[in-house]
Order: structure tokens, then sequence, then C-alpha cells
């Protein structure tokens, strides 16, 4: 445990930085979650639906820096391609 004022502080900025980006993170995975869901049960408007609320998800996620840009391009391009095939 830190003794100096300012490595305190850090580490309670640390805490409440951890719980949003775990929050994020959870969103943007729950989302997906809806969508595959969606594309198993056959329901395209559905999964369309989802997709739009997924896209923005991972969107969100990697504009505050929680996934790289280039991950949230190719797990956006990956739901996709499963609502194309669908």
């Amino acid at each position: 445990m830190p003794n100096i004022k300012s490595a305190i502080k850090r580490v309670s900025v640390i805490e409440t930085k951890t719980l949003r980006n775990n929050m994020i993170k959870s969103e943007y995975k729950t989302a997906v979650k809806k969508f595959e869901a969606a594309v198993a049960d056959g329901n395209k408007e559905k999964a369309e639906e989802a997709l739009r609320l997924a896209t923005k998800k991972i969107d969100g996620a990697c504009s505050k820096g929680i996934i790289k840009q280039n991950t949230a391009s190719r797990k956006k391009s990956n739901l996709a391609k499963k609502l194309n095939v669908m």
C-alpha cells in the first residue's frame, strides 16, 4: 500500500478506470452474444438490430481505448459476415 499522497490517489483513480473499462467491455461482449443468439434463432430482423447495437458498442469500446482499432474492425467484419450468410 502506498504511503505518498499522490500514489494513494493514483491507486484510487486506477480502480475507478478499471471498473469503467470492465463495464464497457462487458456491454460490448453482451451485445455480441445477443447478436449471435439472434443469428442462431434465424431471426434476420432481430439479428440486424442486434448487429447495429453490437457495432455501436464495439465502436464505443474502441474510442475509449479498451480494444484496438484493428480488433474492433475485425469483430465488426466477422459479425457482418455472419449476418450475410444467414
